[in-house]
């Protein structure tokens, strides 16, 4: 039996190793706050939505079956909740039965996997009756498929065998062994019978003159003949034994994989209860192919800073759609680099066919999601600033391909202006030339300006907006770039506003640089 609720045709690899690029996106995205909200302080889910979530699904059919999957257990969570409560109960049965590995004798095999399977026939027993309750309530592929193959496999007639087989395997009247005589004599193709079924006439088992097979008797103290004996027991039910092992370990994959999957569904479960509870809305985006340019959303959000503030955060819209490339500039601390961290989290979501934190959203699927954000300086770095910006891009540019969404936060600004945006123009034309959608949050003026006035690819320019009287009020709104970051505002509100701010606009190189936002 295979639950298939992440997938439609496959098992999710759970085994994974990180990817190369896995822990640079949680550290830009801050995903580890995502995590947290979604496990409720569980720590299996917290293992189990860290595995999934970012392992982004790159086939349209494919996140519209989760996205499927997840309505329904939005639609019925206290089903989805049951179920889950089952796959745990099973494991635990499991855990708590002395169950031995295949290294050990046959006879301990056989006995402890019927033991096993007998411990969990009750919980198959709720699981169809779930499934009987349930047929025609869920509308998704993927669980209409399971409640379908629930009900083929465990049967009426299914659970009156296995009752009977796990009664007979108890061997109560002895095991019941055939062999034949081989080379040397020795005994071979040892194979275990059916046990002869009793005369329902009593009389005739009282006139009987003696059992239907020939039998032979061992002294109490005959060690010898007892391993012997033994021994060929062994033989007769090797195979049986393995058979029995494996229906065992069969059904605890189910379960294991169950729980697994629903975990995950769980965690979106927790996440969308949690967004809700603090009046954040919550949508299941429009969803299209990777060689569309769409992006459309109303009121996005991050996710993580909703998660992390007792008031809601400040909300976008943007219509990019039809746009290889997004620039952001503005005032410091103007919310720019939320607004990329915004992006970046509802296209990780969407492409784990979950819902975003936004109120409408459509994007098309990317590749992969790849970022590069500046790094504060430490004392592991082996050469300068510039020099470890360099080598993150090279990284990035040698993994990317058609159709990945990149996200580029404040990238070389630890160089001058016109280097900085020499160098960061000819990696965005590279790679809006290879097709690969590119946001940009930037202080480079030059490279801003540049982009508007004369780049052949189609693109959206944002800016942060600030008030006449400097008052940040971190929405975005499309404008072309300005020659100033407005990092005298934060000199007045640091030094006090009797002091004489500096002039942070570009005088020769046209620099945007200023103090970074949080």
């Amino acid at each position: 039996m295979k639950a298939y609720l992440l997938h439609e045709a496959n098992d999710f690899p759970w085994g994974r190793d990180d990817f190369w690029n896995e822990r640079t996106l949680n550290q830009d995205l801050e995903l580890n706050t995502l995590y947290r909200a979604m496990s409720a302080n569980d720590d299996y889910l917290y293992d189990t939505v860290r595995k999934v979530l970012p392992l982004s699904l790159s086939d349209l059919d494919a996140i519209l079956y989760r996205q499927a999957v997840l309505r329904d257990c939005v639609e019925h969570e206290e089903t989805v909740r049951q179920l889950y409560a089952m796959a745990v109960e099973a494991l635990e049965v499991e855990r708590k039965t002395f169950y031995w590995a295949l290294s050990a004798s046959p006879s301990s095999v056989l006995h402890s996997a019927r033991d096993l399977i007998q411990a969990m026939l009750g919980v198959l027993g709720k699981l169809r009756r779930v499934a009987d309750d349930n047929v025609g309530k869920f509308v998704s592929a993927g669980f209409r498929r399971f409640y379908a193959m629930v009900r083929e496999e465990l049967t009426d007639d299914y659970f009156v065998s296995i009752t009977r087989c796990l009664k007979e395997l108890k061997f109560s009247s002895g095991v019941l062994i055939s062999a034949r005589p081989g080379r040397g004599n020795k005994g071979e193709d040892y194979v275990l019978r059916k046990p002869h079924e009793k005369d329902l006439n009593l009389f005739k088992r009282l006139l009987a003159k003696g059992p239907p097979s020939r039998t032979f008797h061992i002294a109490e103290r005959d060690e010898n003949g007892a391993r012997a004996v033994s021994e060929l027991e062994a033989r007769g039910l090797n195979y049986v034994a393995n058979a029995l092992a494996q229906s065992a370990d069969h059904i605890k994959s189910f379960f294991f994989m169950l729980r697994a999957e629903l975990g995950f569904y769980l965690g979106c479960l927790n996440l969308r209860h949690e967004l809700s509870s603090r009046g954040m809305p919550v949508c299941f985006p429009a969803v299209h192919p990777p060689g569309e340019r769409h992006h459309r959303f109303q009121k996005l959000y991050d996710v993580s800073l909703a998660l992390r503030m007792q008031q809601p955060p400040v909300a976008n819209d943007v219509d990019a759609t039809g746009k290889d490339l997004i620039v952001v500039t503005g005032a410091n601390q103007g919310g720019k680099s939320t607004f990329l961290r915004s992006i970046g989290i509802a296209q990780m979501l969407l492409q784990a066919g979950m819902f975003v934190g936004a109120a409408e959203f459509e994007a098309n699927v990317a590749q992969a999601i790849f970022t590069h954000y500046k790094r504060e300086e430490d004392a592991t770095m082996h050469g300068g600033k510039f020099d470890e910006e360099l080598k993150r891009m090279s990284e990035v540019v040698d993994h990317l391909v058609e159709n990945d969404l990149f996200l580029s936060n404040e990238s070389f600004a630890s160089t001058n202006e016109r280097e900085g945006s020499e160098i960061g123009r000819q990696i965005v034309d590279a790679l809006l030339s290879h097709h690969v959608k590119v946001v940009l949050v930037t202080h480079l003026f030059t490279l801003a300006k540049g982009l508007y006035d004369d780049d052949p690819y189609p693109g959206t320019f944002l800016r942060a907006e600030r008030r006449d009287d400097g008052v940040r009020t971190f929405r975005l709104v499309e404008d072309e770039p300005l020659q100033t970051s407005f990092g005298q505002d934060l000199y007045q509100e640091i030094f006090g506003t009797g002091q004489a701010a500096p002039d942070d606009s570009a005088k020769s190189e046209g620099t945007l640089s200023g103090v970074d936002e949080s």
